[in-house]
């Protein structure tokens, strides 16, 4: 089954990245905290995509554990009252609930530098690769990618007029799909490959996840999901069942998916897994 071959995956990534976190003083605690739970995908992207290139996962558990922490670190900024202000992530109270607001933003931080000494690893492989793999995580996290997609919704908020789906998919693309872009693309770059087939497989696999939960959102139950559902509605913000319906916005993400598959077909039935993950991002509950 598809949640072993995950399962498997998140322990890698988890492992290394529980080896890394720091075992003493007053951010010890807080950090292991906020890295907790969680399904891994794109830790599984990571060493999925570089056991394409026969890259062991001795060396791809740097990279997968450095997007684990730098995507706990989105979550935790995410999470404070100045962003999208929840008081539930993963069903547990958001690190600026159980701490302060100055510990969350003090521990996103630290997990942000953390993801960049993970990446750095020399274990990772040659200089050159890890620059590379530096370089691309900064740009996807910054203000042309992730960054950039927080700043877009939360000017939505504030928009006079309402986002349109162009909108709504370039938000996305940035604040879901460049991490995931970089996960899915994190192992040919590895193996200094041709990243592109991958990386348009994680911007359509990014695409898909985020509908699935604009979905969630709407149909999900709090207890699976871990947070209050129905938010955004309740916030009036625009998501893509806002504009495309729930039953466009289904068949929105089927497409995607489809797209992500037709994306891997370099790679023939090396790939299986990969596919198993697009076709998994739609349908969990959580």
């Amino acid at each position: 089954m598809f949640s072993d071959t995950l399962d498997a995956a998140n322990r890698i990534a988890r492992a290394c990245l529980e080896e890394n976190l720091p075992k003493q003083g007053l951010m010890a605690e807080p950090m292991a905290y906020a890295v907790q739970g969680g399904k891994g995908l794109r830790g599984f992207l990571v060493i999925e995509g570089a056991r394409l290139f026969g890259i062991p996962d001795t060396a791809s558990r740097y990279p997968a554990a450095a997007i684990e922490a730098m995507h706990a670190f989105s979550l935790v900024h995410d999470d404070l009252p100045c962003m999208d202000d929840d008081d539930l992530r993963r069903g547990q109270p958001t690190v600026h609930v159980k701490w302060d607001e100055a510990m969350a933003v003090l521990v996103g931080d630290a997990l942000q530098s953390l993801a960049f000494e993970l990446v750095a690893n020399p274990a990772t492989g040659p200089g050159e690769v890890r620059a590379g793999l530096v370089a691309t995580l900064a740009r996807g996290a910054g203000g042309l990618g992730m960054s950039l997609g927080q700043a877009l919704d939360i000017a939505a908020k504030n928009a006079t007029a309402p986002a349109t789906l162009e909108d709504i998919t370039t938000l996305q693309a940035g604040k879901t799909g460049a991490l995931f872009e970089w996960s899915a693309k994190a192992g040919a770059l590895m193996a200094q490959e041709d990243p592109e087939p991958l990386r348009s497989y994680g911007a359509a696999l990014g695409l898909a996840f985020q509908i699935a939960d604009d979905i969630l959102d709407i149909e999900g139950d709090p207890e699976k999901v871990g947070k209050a559902v129905q938010k955004d509605d309740g916030a009036g913000k625009t998501t893509f069942v806002n504009l495309l319906g729930l039953d466009g916005a289904k068949s929105r993400a089927n497409t995607l998916v489809e797209a992500a598959c037709d994306a891997l077909i370099p790679y023939g039935r090396k790939a299986d897994n990969l596919r198993e993950a697009a076709r998994f991002s739609i349908s969990r509950d959580n």
